[in-house]
């Protein structure tokens, strides 16, 4: 019997050393990030241009869309875009030019109970998470390469809910079940969804120091490494999904393990 990795074999035959190296560089790729000004999409933005990629950069603050533009460099050019707003969505997109790769980690939302009285705030979780990456995949999609990818933005409570979060956790079980059927319909483009754990990041650095160390003894204590993750754990993953020519239609859970527990 004779497998695929048989020396006579070339129909499943791996490319050479030399040429998966080559892979690992993205020259002459675009990037697109849109919530990229800060946190993880800065931190993935900053990792592709190091291997020689473009990106677009979107976000609503002109002021910190100009700071990551200085981080990034001339490798970087930056957009205000709205997810929340089609039009807004629309203008971002038609402004560039065919993309190879997007990532979609912007959100805006606020996490109450399910028997919070306030309709608004439950919807919150899908206006802000789910419906504003729909928007940006829907513009996106005539201008993607065929050889591209999307990444979708989740999170570990998909699997995982915390007391007080139902709708927040349902919302990325949406991100996670559209990331799955959209990789059918954007096929041969390759669609996944990166679902991070709590990360000790520019996002919890701006919640009050009494709820951010909350959160992280929470992940500590209920995860395999014990610990929060870094930004550039998370970019390092993302990368790999975009990158990565025979994985679609996955959810990575890069939660350092909260999710088996």
């Amino acid at each position: 019997m004779k497998f695929g990795n048989d020396r006579n074999s070339s129909r499943f035959r791996l490319p050479p050393s030399t040429a998966y190296r080559q892979a690992m560089r993205y020259d002459d790729k675009t990037l697109v990030v849109v919530g990229g000004s800060s946190g993880l999409g800065l931190a993935t933005a900053r990792a592709f241009t190091a291997g020689g990629g473009r990106v677009v950069i979107g976000g609503r603050s002109v002021e910190r869309l100009e700071q990551a533009r200085e981080v990034l460099g001339d490798a970087a050019r930056t957009a205000v875009i709205d997810t929340g707003d089609t039009a807004s969505v629309t203008r971002f997109f038609e402004a560039i030019e065919p993309i190879d790769y997007l990532f979609t980690p912007a959100a805006s939302y606020t996490i109450a109970p399910f028997d919070h009285p306030d309709e608004a705030a439950l919807a919150s979780p899908f206006d802000g998470k789910f419906w504003g990456q729909v928007r940006c995949v829907r513009a996106a999609a005539p201008k993607l390469a065929r050889d591209g990818a999307v990444v979708l933005m989740s999170g570990a409570a998909s699997a995982r809910p915390p007391k007080g979060a139902a709708l927040y956790a349902a919302a990325n079980g949406a991100v996670e079940a559209f990331g799955r059927g959209l990789a059918v319909d954007l096929a041969p483009v390759r669609v996944n969804v990166i679902a991070p754990g709590t990360i000790d990041g520019d996002l919890w650095r701006r919640r009050p120091a009494q709820v951010r160390a909350a959160a992280f003894a929470g992940q500590a204590a209920g995860s395999l490494v014990g610990r929060p993750g870094s930004e550039d754990e998370i970019a390092q993953a993302v990368l790999f999904l975009l990158t990565n020519g025979f994985t679609t239609g996955a959810t990575l859970f890069a939660d350092g393990g909260y999710s088996l527990r």
